[in-house]
């Protein structure tokens, strides 16, 4: 008679923490100015810097 092996658990990996500067998003937003009173004039995104765009905290 055969015996049957239960299958092993899947362990899931914990969810990395993610990046305080730019929470998760990979993205900052900086304010734009023009002009000599630098009158706002809106909003640009770019990459985070702190975490180069993957959203997870830095390991250091």
């Amino acid at each position: 008679m055969a015996t049957r092996k239960t299958p092993t658990p899947v362990v899931a990996e914990p969810e990395p923490a993610k990046c305080p500067t730019c929470k998760g998003t990979g993205e900052v937003s900086r304010t734009v100015r023009v002009g000599r009173k630098r009158r706002t004039v809106g909003r640009q995104t770019g990459l985070c810097l702190t975490c180069l765009g993957s959203g997870e905290a830095p390991t250091d």
